[in-house]
């Protein structure tokens, strides 16, 4: 066996131009079909052994009552008008922090919908407002 390159003697080097085609092949496969997996709305979620939130004057928190009615902190806003509102009240704050209180008996979809004008808006972060498990819900009204 031969090292260099002269002779008919076996080259004792491995060839790893073919293992690096095929792993670039993959990559760009993977980075083209990755954004198509995604799915859903990202939010961030409290810990379950969280403490209580402390009640700032300055928490964004939209509101949809049970009629569907929804509101910015006290404010009764449009569907329409939400992301915008939104993006108005952002514009001069440095945290893009917003909480989102919603009514029990209110249908997913529009929670979902309420949710992604708020992504839409340019929120970083996206707080769910609950009852702990143990408290009842007429306690809080």
């Amino acid at each position: 066996m031969t090292a260099g390159g002269k002779g008919d003697g076996f080259m004792s080097e491995i060839n790893v131009t073919p293992f690096v085609d095929v792993m670039l092949v993959l990559l760009i496969i993977f980075m083209v079909t990755a954004p198509m997996m995604i799915q859903g709305v990202s939010v961030s979620l409290p810990e379950a052994a969280a403490g209580p939130l402390t009640a700032d004057e300055d928490n964004l928190i939209v509101i949809i009552k049970e009629s569907g009615q929804l509101y910015i902190n006290d404010v009764n806003v449009t569907d329409g008008d939400l992301r915008l509102k939104l993006q108005k009240i952002i514009a001069g704050r440095t945290d893009r922090e917003v909480y989102l209180k919603a009514d029990k008996n209110i249908t997913y979809g529009k929670v979902v919908k309420v949710m992604f004008e708020i992504k839409a808006a340019g929120i970083d972060k996206l707080g769910m407002v609950t009852l702990p498990a143990n408290e009842d819900e007429n306690s809080s009204k």
